[in-house]
């Protein structure tokens, strides 16, 4: 919604409010405006558009999810470098089902840009493997398939790592 340096100028506006309503005896006002100096931050490494879009994903709506990422005009000023992965991430995953090779394209930029999660660069690295596999780069898709698997912790993925390692052996 705001660019990243008016949030961090909102929040500034709304601390200051706060210190001076702790001068002027309203510590009540003032502890409440400290504390909601905190929703400006959260957004400033959470792109609310990007939180959006992770809500239509977890439903499914894929137009929905779409919808809210093109609302981010210029992600490479609109946002720091983690969003920029998690908006490389969202689109991959999106353009997944229909175009590969543009999602092969997304997939690298996330990976190259960061993924906080472990879990998000395993999935990321997984559809990468799968993609190279389509493409009958057994080496590259065996690579990837082995980071994802170093990747995923609690195990979550398992199922379909294994599922992939079955299909690359019929290659």
């Amino acid at each position: 919604m705001f660019h990243k340096n008016i949030k961090l100028g909102i929040a500034g506006l709304i601390f200051i409010l706060g210190i001076w309503q702790f001068t002027e005896g309203n510590i009540g006002n003032g502890i409440f405006l400290t504390l909601l100096t905190a929703i400006p931050i959260f957004l400033y490494f959470r792109n609310e558009y990007i939180l959006l879009a992770f809500l239509k994903l977890r439903k499914q709506d894929f137009t929905g999810a779409k919808m809210w990422l093109d609302k981010i005009k210029n992600p490479e000023t609109a946002l720091i470098q983690k969003q920029q992965g998690y908006y490389n991430y969202l689109n991959g995953l999106m353009v997944s089902q229909t175009n590969l090779n543009q999602a092969e394209k997304f997939f690298k930029k996330a990976i190259n840009l960061g993924l906080s999660m472990d879990q998000d660069l395993a999935l990321a690295k997984l559809n990468l493997a799968g993609i190279a596999m389509s493409r009958r780069r057994k080496m590259e898709a065996t690579t990837l398939l082995n980071e994802a698997k170093k990747l995923d912790k609690h195990n979550m993925l398992k199922e379909q790592i294994a599922m992939m390692k079955e299909q690359m052996k019929k290659i």
